[in-house]
Order: C-alpha cells, then sequence, then structure tokens
C-alpha cells in the first residue's frame, strides 16, 4: 500500500513521485523509503515507464531522515538496530536509483539535506533551485553518513570537495551544486517544477531501452578495467541495436526528420 506522504501518478510514459510531508520539510520515514523502493524497483520492469519523476510538496525537498519520528515513542532499540535495519531500508533505496534502466529525474527546492542530498545525487538529473540549501548534518548531529554518501560525493564531486561537504559540514546553494557537479540544472524556486517536468518528458520521449543500458554502462564503468567495459559496451551495442527504436533512429536519418520513439 502506497503511504499518504508518498504520491504516486502515472502520467503517460512518466512515473512521478511526490513526497509530501511539508510539515516536516518531507523528511524520510520508513514507510515512505518502502514505497519509493517498491516504486523504483517496480518501473525498471513496467513496459510503459519511460522515464521517474521526482518531486516534493512545499518548499523543502527534503531535510533527511525522520529521526525524531522514529524516536518518539521513547522505546529505546537493541543494540545494533541500525545495522539489521538499513540494509533493507536505505540502502536499498540509493542502489536502486543508481541501477533502475529507466532515467531519473528530480525536482529539489529548500533545503535538502542527508539522505534526501543522496537521493538527489542518486538520480540521473537533478534540477535544482538556485537558492536551494545542500547540506550534509552528519558532523553537525556527531555521527557518520549514511545512504551512500561517502560513495557518491566523491564520484560526483571529487574527494575534496565532499570533505567539504562530509567532514566540515559546508552548506551551498542551487548554483554552487551545479558548478561542483552535483546537479544538473539551477533554475529560480518557481521554474523548478516545470523545467524538470520538461526535461522528464524529453526522456520519456527518447530511446528507452539504450537511455536504460547507456545509464547502466555509466554506472558500472568505475569498477571495471578498459577490456571489461568494452565488452559491457559490445553487449550493449548489440541489445540496443535490435530495439525498434534503433530501427525509427535509423529511418528518420534517411528521412531526414525527427525520429518518433516508442521506448521498444
Amino acid at each position: 500500500m502506497t503511504p499518504e506522504h508518498v504520491h504516486v501518478v502515472r502520467d503517460g510514459g512518466i512515473l512521478h513521485l511526490h513526497l509530501d510531508k511539508p510539515e516536516k520539510r518531507n523528511a524520510l520515514d520508513d514507510d515512505m523509503v518502502a514505497t519509493l523502493i517498491a516504486e523504483v524497483d517496480r518501473a525498471g520492469r513496467d513496459e510503459d515507464v519511460r522515464c521517474i519523476l521526482v518531486t516534493a510538496e512545499g518548499d523543502h525537498f527534503c531535510s533527511g531522515f525522520d529521526i525524531v519520528g522514529r524516536n518518539a515513542a521513547g522505546q529505546r532499540a537493541r543494540v545494533g538496530a541500525i545495522q539489521r535495519r538499513l540494509p533493507s531500508e536505505a540502502h536499498r533505496l540509493i542502489p536502486v536509483l543508481c541501477t533502475t534502466q529507466v532515467p531519473i529525474v528530480v525536482a529539489a527546492r529548500g533545503w535538502i539535506a542527508g539522505i534526501g542530498l543522496h537521493v538527489v545525487a542518486a538520480c540521473d538529473f537533478a534540477v535544482l533551485a538556485d537558492d536551494a540549501r545542500v547540506w550534509e548534518p552528519f558532523s553537525h548531529r556527531g555521527f557518520t553518513p549514511d545512504s551512500g554518501g561517502t560513495w557518491l560525493l566523491p564520484r560526483l564531486v571529487g574527494v575534496q570537495r565532499a570533505r567539504e561537504l562530509l567532514v566540515l559540514g559546508t552548506a551551498i546553494d542551487g548554483r554552487t551544486a551545479v558548478d561542483w557537479g552535483l546537479a544538473h540544472r539551477a533554475v529560480p524556486a518557481a521554474e523548478v517544477d516545470s523545467a524538470a517536468h520538461a526535461l522528464a518528458v524529453r526522456l520519456a520521449q527518447g530511446p528507452t531501452v539504450s537511455l536504460g543500458l547507456t545509464k547502466w554502462l555509466l554506472h558500472t564503468s568505475a569498477e571495471h578495467t578498459l577490456e571489461q567495459h568494452l565488452r559491457d559496451e559490445a553487449f550493449a551495442m548489440e541489445l540496443s541495436s535490435r530495439s525498434e527504436d534503433f530501427k525509427e533512429g535509423l529511418q528518420a536519418f534517411v528521412d531526414k526528420r525527427d525520429p518518433g520513439f516508442t521506448g521498444r
């Protein structure tokens, strides 16, 4: 069942996931994380989904995980509770965002912190408000990063800037996040949703098979030698060249027109 704080809407080939807990700056809870995991994973197997769009209600994208809400009952968990819980919750969300062979666009304004920042970093395209507040709160709270922060950030912004964010806890704005390579584009806050939606529409009209395989190649490239990666490229080329969209792309080139991809 979809919890009340994540709305799931299908709009043609776009799967729209909307965070809706503005009173807590859309801080994630266990049910929200479980829904995001399930919906993104399902989208990778849904032949009709050609892009995923992630948005949020209100002035803030996500302030992190709702730790206060989790501990509201005042019951102390057994030792090892975090170690037992993370592999099936937050530590499943980031890999599924990175590996699902459907392009993912995220629109974010206001506070983008902790796991909220890692969701942004794991998506393929992030459209941020130019005055967004991008922040890793861990060093200010006395605990270590989770949900892939120490894996994602060095790959996107480099080790020194990752230290700036994760060790010093420096907050940056959306424009700086783009300059550092953490996001795709920064626009005024009022334009974030429309710009992200336009990008999602563009991707949903693209050659879905080849886009998904290109995403896979980009994700795995750092793990392999050149020889291993070239084998992966040959495999991806074999698959994509058998798609209907490849045939359409060739015919459109011959006809000197824009292709009409169907995602097949």
